[in-house]
């Protein structure tokens, strides 16, 4: 009975192209594309432009320290104001910095000279890149011309240097000390682009049988039991949409060597456990809403808002309340709070028991829900 409807999904599965560019071609293609677009980790050397209107040797001085940052390439040398944010909305640099005229004659004489930069933010990561560039020369230069008028004014160099900066700070950032960005950016959006193609192409699935009105052959072939239909169609999907979600952790653990920290069966449980809650999801938003036109469209948005509210980039503490609840409705959310546990941090299986736990409450709700769906594929109702 099992097998017979396994078969018949192998079948419809074959048929068409879409499956086969759905479940494998566009998934692995965007692990391609996110894990070689940021292979360096972090961005390097972003464009900017200096606008000096003092040509002085101070000024100089300051445009070879920037120039020698590793994130701004000044690669533009601007007369005006006005060239440089020209050249900005033309996208030709991401910044610029403004040395004012009589620059070091101000700053010789104590009067406080104002250094001014401005960045695009538009393009968000290497907007931020040239802000932190900029921001870190201006306060470095703040301290060198404080700590040459203490020091012209009399002060020993060792207590100007201990006025200038009373406490030294060092930097320990944890689990990620390279600083690199792929490893939280690829690590979240690429399961969230597996979910959104299992949201969807589950649907799919199930409401194409009733939309076409096939269901009754579907729920026939597996002799009117409802839960034997829904495993053995979405078998054959959850074979393939595990092998590519395990290839591209192959991709980001074995060939770019992510942090794994923990052992890897953790993550290869918690890849298997996240489909079969992606397709949980899907199934039981079938179950609600047999029509293929509103389950696509409940899912399609679902799963796009994943990437906001799943709090890979926004923590769910400082969301209002009435959106922070939806982080804990997306498979995607618990899938991440593996990996952070697991991979990142490493820490022992025990104390992610509970996400792990999560993921198996969405085909739960799903099998909860099947009558409802049986009550729809015995008597399709077509609904544009």
């Amino acid at each position: 009975m099992l097998r017979q409807v396994i078969k018949r999904e192998i079948r419809l599965l074959g048929s068409r192209p879409m499956w086969l560019v759905g479940m494998t071609l566009v998934p692995l293609v965007m692990a391609f594309f996110f894990l070689s677009i940021l292979s360096g980790g972090l961005p390097k050397k972003v464009p900017a432009a200096i606008v000096d209107l003092d040509h002085s040797q101070m000024s100089r001085q300051i445009t070879r320290s920037l120039n020698a940052t590793e994130l701004v390439d000044i690669n533009m040398a601007a007369e005006s104001f006005n060239e440089a944010m020209d050249a900005v909305q033309r996208g030709e640099v991401f910044g610029f910095f403004v040395i004012p005229a009589d620059f070091e004659r101000d700053a010789v004489g104590g009067r406080g000279p104002t250094l001014t930069f401005y960045s695009n933010l538009t393009y968000y990561v290497p907007g931020t890149m040239v802000f932190k560039g900029f921001k870190t020369l201006g306060v470095t230069t703040s301290g060198r011309v404080a700590q040459t008028n203490l020091v012209s004014m009399g002060a020993p160099q060792n207590m100007a240097e201990v006025l200038i900066q009373p406490m030294t700070i060092q930097t320990h950032p944890l689990r990620n000390p390279w600083l690199n960005y792929s490893y939280y950016l690829s690590t979240s959006f690429l399961p969230g682009i597996l979910e959104l193609m299992i949201f969807i192409l589950t649907v799919w699935a199930i409401a194409h049988e009733i939309k076409t009105g096939t269901s009754r052959e579907w729920l026939a072939t597996a002799r009117g039991d409802i839960w034997t239909a829904i495993i053995g169609k979405l078998a054959p999907q959850t074979v393939v949409f595990t092998v590519v979600g395990l290839g591209i952790n192959a991709l980001m653990y074995n060939y770019h060597h992510f942090p794994l920290n923990g052992p890897l069966w953790h993550m290869v449980l918690a890849m298997f456990l996240f489909v079969i809650a992606c397709q949980g999801f899907a199934t039981f938003i079938c179950c609600v809403l047999p029509n293929l036109r509103l389950a696509l469209s409940v899912c399609s948005l679902t799963g796009i808002l994943a990437f906001s509210i799943a709090a890979f980039s926004f923590p769910v503490e400082n969301m209002y309340g009435g959106v922070a609840i939806f982080s804990y409705l997306l498979p995607v959310r618990y899938y991440f709070e593996i990996y952070i546990g697991q991979a990142l941090n490493g820490i022992p299986l025990y104390y992610s028991r509970y996400y792990y736990a999560a993921l198996l409450v969405f085909p739960i709700l799903a099998m909860l829900a099947a009558p409802l769906l049986r009550k729809a594929a015995r008597r399709p109702v077509y609904v544009p």
